[in-house]
């Protein structure tokens, strides 16, 4: 893996060395700030494909900074805590992270998961259709351009999302378990991700339902799992 810069953000310079001698060991330039104001100004300077983020900084925590990098980036964001509650991880997961890594972490485990997000957000074309372009009544999604629209107007997604709605888009009128649609799109075994994928799910309705509660086109089937609507 090579030619990928990858952002990392903690207020505590050990662990962004820790992270830096890791994935340098893997070919990536890595580019380091102690907060979250530091880190949205690398950001307008440099071309960063992935953004490893701690949540409690001072300045600027991680929950604003991925608020405010999602209004401009879709980048993958792995965020990091040293708290393990299940509130932190869906608040993380709420305002754009795509993946949550809990402190302390296995430095390899977190390189796995970094490698991850990068081949995803690199090769978003994964899931083959005829046709680059997928079209359900107004929603429209482009494989070669990456984009999504609903009655011409741009959504904008995170990588994470992009990919969910693409599996199920290819896959007009099948319905995919929670389970299925996890393995699937983060390639990792399913343990107990319910909370992950009904997060994301939530998130792409409020981009391309007109009412999320009444969707028109990314519908549940309680009990099995969700799909898109012919």
């Amino acid at each position: 893996m090579t030619n990928y810069n990858v952002l990392v953000v903690d207020d505590e310079r050990e662990i962004r060395d820790a992270i830096e001698i890791y994935l340098k060991n893997e070919s990536i330039t890595v580019y380091k700030a102690g907060d979250g104001l530091e880190a949205l100004d690398i950001l307008s300077e440099e071309d960063i494909h992935l953004i490893i983020l701690d949540i409690m900084m001072p300045k600027m925590d991680g929950i604003t900074a991925t608020f405010k990098i999602r209004q401009e980036r879709n980048i993958p964001i792995i965020m990091l805590s040293a708290k393990s509650e299940d509130t932190d991880k869906i608040l993380g997961l709420n305002v754009g992270a795509d993946d949550y890594v809990t402190k302390p972490f296995h430095p390899l485990e977190l390189v796995a998961r970094v490698k991850s997000q990068l081949r995803r957000y690199t090769n978003l074309g994964n899931y083959k259709s005829a046709d680059d372009e997928i079209q359900v009544r107004g929603l429209t999604l482009n494989k070669s351009t990456k984009t999504v629209t609903v009655d011409g107007n741009d959504v904008r997604l995170t990588a994470t999302e992009y990919k969910i709605l693409e599996l199920l888009m290819d896959n007009k009128g099948r319905v995919f378990s929670i389970e299925e649609i996890y393995e699937r799109v983060w390639r990792e075994p399913y343990l107990g991700a319910e909370n992950t994928v009904a997060v994301h799910v939530r998130r792409i309705r409020e981009k391309i339902e007109i009412n999320p509660k009444d969707p028109k086109y990314l519908k549940v089937v309680w009990g099995i799992g969700y799909k898109i609507e012919k």
